[in-house]
């Protein structure tokens, strides 16, 4: 299981998809929500000034402390000796296990890494950009359970996996198809990453990410991305965004040191992440945490550099605080946004992409608390100035569970927030004075002519929101939000239809599949 999934332990078918609903009023109810299957969004290009909550004497300090986290206290490489000798050639001090960097060491690494890049997708209309202005939602990352449509909390199959790799596809506001959406434990720990990684190949054609939990699962990932691409092609560009975690506070294990120099060799991008229970895995202040996040990133990405000169590489941070009563995780409390908003600012000194997460809760069910958190945590992402919003949507449980009606429920919220990146549109239309003349003092704007050719998509309408009559509700059934997500989730995985895949290609993945599988035991641990 990937450390962040338990923090206590295309083509453009329209139309096609909108079976359920009468057809012009279905692309109509698309146009103006996220939440409808449909023509998806591009990836966000924010038209919203970012939200800073340091100064440049705030900036500098971290940075100071960080450099000397960096220099005298040192991060420890584990189990790694090529890392060791590495760093020792690029000047660093390794003494056993720990380096000591010299101050600027890693930042004159990081001048090689790209501030933006482009993750291609198989569908070239669905690639998106990381970095700079750029917004991309990915969904849930890592649990090994799922609350399922039937009410069930129980763990995770590949069949579940499928099904979010669809729902992900036909949700116009996610970006990207992700990576582990749930762990589905009914396939052999040593060969589920094939079948994790075909799910995205084959039910979706948007980017995707690639497997972590070894370094020979990595190399699996890339040789069947070069099977879908070609082998030049994933040479030179970059078709895949991983994440690599810090095992906070101050170590790089062996595992993700596989996984990351397996990436990084072959020009695919990591996401260095610390992964912070704020407490128990860095200091209770919002300060001390951001030096060591700023320490951590630093030492592991500029190791990406050591490996190939600019792998694209992510400023990762997910950061919780945590019940000093009784250390379970909490989430959408003030300080980790504080640690967000910070590092999202330490991140563009550095010239590197973000990434922070998403929808995140503690709650057991899609409930008021799930409502609450998920919007504290997912409001500071956007405007932090994330660039890759990992867990956008599904999160329940402190990321123990992956949920089809939160799932449904966070996608309408995704599609909220793409619409106030937009920003105030100053356009002549958007100016509205023709309106304000043709109705003047004392009428209203129902029937004017500035209002008809509007109203489709003046305002975003969500997927499930009731916003009708109490005598509606009553008539409809008296749902609630999570009935209404369940109807909802039901309905897209009904109507689902993939998009297409060359067939040659797919019969070369499912023979990789097949050979690789063949040739060890099933392992289940």
């Amino acid at each position: 299981m990937d450390q962040e999934a338990s923090v206590e332990t295309g083509e453009e078918r329209g139309g096609r998809r909108g079976r359920g609903a009468s057809g012009g009023a279905a692309a109509r109810r698309a146009a103006r929500s996220g939440g409808g299957p449909g023509k998806s969004l591009t990836y966000i290009t924010r038209k919203v000034p970012v939200y800073e909550v340091l100064n440049e004497e705030g900036l500098a300090l971290i940075e100071a402390n960080a450099d000397i986290v960096l220099e005298e206290i040192g991060i420890e490489f584990r189990d790694d000796a090529e890392a060791l000798a590495l760093w020792k050639e690029a000047g660093a001090d390794v003494k056993g296990e720990r380096v000591h960097f010299p101050k600027g060491l890693c930042r004159s690494l990081l001048k090689s890494a790209p501030s933006t890049y482009i993750q291609h997708a198989r569908n070239p209309a669905r690639s998106v950009q990381i970095g700079g202005d750029a917004t991309v939602f990915a969904p849930v990352y890592g649990p090994p359970f799922v609350r399922d449509l039937d009410g069930n909390r129980r763990y995770a199959t590949i069949e579940d996996f499928h099904n979010f790799v669809k729902l992900a596809y036909m949700a116009p506001s996610i970006h990207h198809s992700g990576g582990t959406v749930c762990e589905p434990v009914d396939v052999p720990v040593n060969k589920r990453h094939l079948d994790m990684v075909y799910a995205h190949m084959r039910y979706s054609d948007k980017p995707f990410m690639g497997s972590v939990t070894a370094p020979e699962r990595a190399e699996d990932t890339v040789a069947m991305c070069k099977i879908l691409f070609g082998d030049d092609f994933v040479d030179q560009n970059t078709v895949l965004t991983s994440l690599i975690n810090a095992n906070s506070p101050m170590v790089f294990d062996e595992t993700m040191l596989g996984a990351l120099k397996v990436y990084s060799r072959n020009n695919q991008a990591c996401i260095v992440t610390p992964f912070i229970l704020a407490g128990a895995m860095s200091p209770v202040t919002v300060a001390g945490t951001l030096t060591q996040v700023l320490a951590e990133v630093l030492a592991g990405a500029s190791f990406t550099q050591l490996i190939r000169p600019g792998a694209p590489v992510i400023f990762g941070t997910f950061a919780s605080s945590i019940s000093m009563q009784s250390g379970a995780p909490t989430f959408g409390t003030p300080e980790p946004s504080l640690v967000s908003y910070g590092a999202a600012q330490l991140a563009r000194r550095l010239g590197l992409p973000f990434r922070t997460g998403g929808s995140l809760c503690a709650s057991k069910l899609p409930d008021a608390q799930a409502a609450y958190e998920s919007a504290n945590t997912l409001n500071a992402a956007m405007l932090a100035g994330t660039n890759f919003v990992l867990h956008g949507a599904g999160w329940l449980e402190g990321g123990l569970v992956s949920s089809y009606e939160k799932f449904m429920m966070d996608i309408d919220q995704l599609g909220m927030q793409q619409r106030l990146a937009e920003g105030v549109d100053l356009s002549e239309n958007g100016q509205a004075m023709d309106a304000i003349r043709e109705v003047g003092p004392g009428s209203h704007y129902l029937g004017c002519a500035h209002t008809q050719a509007n109203f489709q998509s003046a305002f975003y309408r969500s997927s499930i929101a009731d916003n009708n009559s109490y005598e509606q509700w009553l008539a409809e059934g008296e749902k609630r939000a999570d009935q209404r997500a369940n109807d909802l989730a039901r309905r897209w995985l009904e109507t689902y239809e993939g998009p297409y895949l060359d067939p040659a290609i797919d019969e070369a993945l499912k023979a990789f599949i097949t050979e690789k599988k063949a040739s060890m035991p099933d392992a289940f641990t």
